[in-house]
């Protein structure tokens, strides 16, 4: 299996740290700060190593994002763009603006002909961007339970061989794939996550996840 590299270590890097570990993937997470890296090591536990963004970056074979969408340019060139090429980079990010959510509506910088994601893309044209893990919390996304039902997870990026890659981390983490397409999806994909928010803002409710129903 390939050596994973997170970039970023909120609730997001810490609960798929975790799930890396879980099914023993070389696992490294990234944070500036040394005295983090160690509280990391123990938060984490297992076999986690911890460096640098760069270093993790460079040593990753399939690079995690998960840092917020305002400031994912700015961590992209911090790690060295040089650094994604050629790899498989799973895209967790969404592009929540700063401003305070509307009666529990997310407000996003970005609009309905261009996402984040390919925004990241178009700056990295040598990484293979593939979104995932965007519109759902961090604790479902590992093993979530829904009594034997398994949600669905969108993903869409520009290289099948990426995309199967991820296809295979989401199957083994107990997802259904539903592959939207091209990167352009990620248009509808990542306002998905303003949907998934709202039972919580208004709620407080925060143990949901979507499924695609087929027939």
């Amino acid at each position: 299996m390939k050596k994973i590299g997170i970039i970023g270590s909120g609730a997001v890097g810490k609960a798929l740290g975790k799930g890396f570990l879980k099914y023993g993937y070389d696992t490294t997470i990234a944070s500036r700060s040394e005295e983090k890296r160690a509280a990391l090591i123990t938060e984490i536990g297992g076999s986690i190593k911890t460096a640098g963004f760069s270093e993790t970056a460079k040593s990753a074979e399939i690079i995690i994002l998960a840092v917020k969408g305002s400031i994912a340019r700015n961590v992209i060139e911090q790690c060295g763009i040089e650094n994604f090429s050629g790899k498989t980079v799973i895209d967790t990010t969404n592009p929540i603006a700063d401003s305070p959510p509307q009666n529990g509506v997310l407000k996003y910088f970005t609009s309905l002909e261009n996402s984040l994601m390919e925004d990241l893309q178009s700056m990295n044209t040598k990484a293979h961007f593939v979104k995932a893990f965007s519109s759902v919390g961090s604790s479902l996304m590992v093993d979530p339970n829904f009594d034997g039902l398994k949600p669905g997870m969108f993903i869409c990026g520009n290289n099948e061989d990426a995309k199967k890659e991820v296809q295979t981390i989401l199957l083994k983490f107990g997802w259904e794939v539903e592959d939207m397409g091209m990167a352009e999806a990620a248009r509808a994909i990542e306002p998905l996550a303003m949907l998934w928010c709202i039972p919580g803002m208004r709620e407080g409710k925060w143990s949901h996840a979507f499924k695609l129903l087929k027939k």
